[in-house]
């Protein structure tokens, strides 16, 4: 079960984002390429953490989601994560090179799109009114040998740390759009860089210039990640995608899925999500 498209509420009386956290436990187990490290739902912040195998087999990939939520503020919301390794007696927040992104949700419905495969597990979630809230964790393609660069792993959500925000809030947006504080990449020295991401960095094709369709046809564009320093490599099933005559939701064949950054629905707001077989 590599992806899933469905949606999870709290008609079985738990709110609707603990049911999402499920969901992705659920999702992530039965792909066969993650295990379950800690899975705690006695506490309010409730806590997953997987160690993925990654396409060799023999890689430990670590991230995780927690919840955190305020009923007083009304928001409910996911807060994605990676690490380096996994300590049994650390907390969430304290596992090895911990690096936090918040994802505003909503105790009531969740309408998701969410893709499993060895290396990675990216999400986008509708909800409220409605906006689509994105992210990204795992590892990217690197371009370099893994000797050179062996954990290029990305924390990728909306918000910068586990911020109090609620989805209705009309600031935040999805990592991908250029350079953004709540994309962060591991890098060998051991800290998280803050990448610029192609083509959003490129302000002919994504400024005054705009990318179209050809006769209905939508180039779907790697979103590669450098800095001053050079090129790292590109997220793994997630690429630029024109809003040119394009909806949310639109299909790009049977593999990929049009999805919009929150409210926003101008040319260059918009990504395709692989959906993995």
């Amino acid at each position: 079960m590599p992806h899933e498209i469905g949606y999870v509420d709290n008609s079985n009386g738990t709110l609707a984002h603990y049911n999402m956290l499920d969901k992705i436990r659920e999702v992530a187990v039965a792909s066969g390429f993650w295990q379950v490290m800690r899975y705690d739902t006695s506490v309010e912040n409730r806590e997953l953490i997987l160690k993925g195998q990654g396409y060799s087999g023999a890689e430990e990939i670590y991230v995780g989601i927690r919840t955190y939520q305020s009923s007083s503020a009304d928001y409910y919301n996911l807060c994605v994560a990676t690490f380096t390794g996994y300590v049994a007696s650390n907390t969430f927040d304290t596992q090895p090179s911990v690096r936090l992104s918040g994802v505003p949700a909503h105790n009531q419905r969740i309408d998701y799109w969410l893709t499993v495969n060895p290396q990675r597990i990216a999400c986008c979630m509708k909800v409220g009114t409605p906006v689509y809230e994105h992210f990204y964790i795992g590892k990217f393609f690197s371009y370099a040998r893994p000797s050179q660069y062996p954990y290029p792993v990305i924390c990728g959500g909306m918000l910068s740390g586990a911020a109090a925000t609620r989805y209705s809030d009309t600031s935040h947006s999805m990592p991908y759009k250029g350079n953004r504080v709540q994309l962060g990449m591991r890098f060998n020295t051991g800290v998280y860089l803050q990448p610029e991401a192609w083509p959003w960095n490129n302000t002919y094709l994504t400024g005054a210039t705009q990318l179209r369709d050809t006769n209905d046809y939508y180039p779907l564009l790697p979103i590669i990640l450098s800095d001053a320093n050079g090129i790292y490599g590109e997220l793994d099933g997630v690429r630029y995608v024109s809003g040119f005559n394009n909806v949310v939701e639109n299909t790009c064949g049977e593999d990929w899925v049009v999805l919009q950054d929150v409210s926003r629905t101008g040319f260059v707001d918009y990504i395709a999500l692989k959906l993995d077989a």
